[in-house]
C-alpha cells in the first residue's frame, strides 16, 4: 500500500459533518489521557495489535494524538497522528456496523486539521489502504515509490 500526500491547507471545511453526526448521538473528540488503556485495548481487540502500539504511542503525546467517536460511552472509531512518525496520519478505523456513516471522514478531517493547527503544511498517510477514498475525502495524492515505505520489514 502506497503512502499519500495531503495539502492540509486546502481541506475540505467538516464542520457540517460533525454537526450531523452529534445530531445523531455521535460524538468526535480528541482522547484524554485516563482512557488510554480502555481505548488501546479496544483498538487491539477491534483492528490489531500493531495498530494499538501506534495508539500507545498517540496517548504519550501532548496533547494525546487520537480522535474518537462514541455514542452512549460505546467506542465507535478512532484516529491517530504522528504515531509512527512526525507528520503521518493512522492508523485509523470504525468498526463494521458503524461504516459508511461519515464517522472515519470526520475523524480523518479532525485529526488533519489538528496537524494544520501544529503548522504543518503537509500530512503523509502512510500505507494508505484505500487510495480512492483518501483521494476523495481529503484530496490525497499517491507518493510515487513509497511502497513498502516506513513500514517495511515491520515485525507482525
Amino acid at each position: 500500500m502506497p503512502d499519500m500526500l495531503v495539502k492540509l491547507y486546502a481541506l475540505p471545511d467538516f464542520r457540517e459533518r460533525i454537526r450531523k453526526l452529534e445530531e445523531e448521538g455521535i460524538t468526535v473528540r480528541r482522547a484524554l489521557p485516563p482512557e488510554k488503556y480502555l481505548v488501546t485495548g479496544w483498538i487491539k481487540d477491534n483492528f490489531s495489535p500493531a495498530w494499538a502500539s501506534e495508539g500507545e504511542v498517540a496517548f504519550s503525546n501532548q496533547p494525546v494524538s487520537c480522535f474518537i467517536a462514541t455514542r452512549d460511552k460505546e467506542l465507535l472509531g478512532f484516529a491517530c497522528y504522528e504515531s509512527t512518525c512526525k507528520g503521518f496520519f493512522g492508523p485509523t478505523g470504525v468498526i463494521e456496523d458503524w461504516q459508511g456513516r461519515g464517522i472515519g471522514t470526520a475523524l480523518l478531517l479532525s485529526s488533519l486539521n489538528a496537524m494544520k493547527e501544529m503548522g504543518y503544511a503537509y500530512a503523509i498517510i502512510g500505507g494508505a489502504g484505500p487510495v480512492e477514498y483518501y483521494e476523495k475525502a481529503c484530496g490525497a495524492i499517491i507518493i510515487p515509490d513509497s511502497t513498502p515505505g516506513i513500514y517495511r520489514d515491520l515485525l507482525v
